[in-house]
């Protein structure tokens, strides 16, 4: 089981996403959760170290810390503005 940790400015990116977006993004943070980590990427360049998981149309961009067991999200955005 991992914890989650929710910044500030990302938890209000995910306010302004519709209701039916924002339970598949929570859903998915719930996998991540639970260290379901199928079909996620990692990313390359200047994101390298972090990963991305589909939620639809949107990505949650996180930083997974092994050691501690702990998730930050990073960024949840439309998968046009994430990067």
């Amino acid at each position: 089981m991992f914890k989650i940790i929710i910044p500030k400015n990302t938890f209000k990116e995910l306010e302004k996403i519709d209701s039916d977006d924002q339970k598949l993004v929570f859903s998915k943070i719930q996998d991540l959760e639970k260290g379901i980590f199928t079909s996620d990427k990692a990313l390359k360049g200047k994101h390298k170290g972090k990963f991305r998981k589909r939620a639809g149309n949107y990505r949650i961009v996180y930083l997974k810390e092994n050691d501690i067991l702990v998730i930050t999200l990073i960024r949840i955005a439309h998968r046009k503005e994430v990067y």
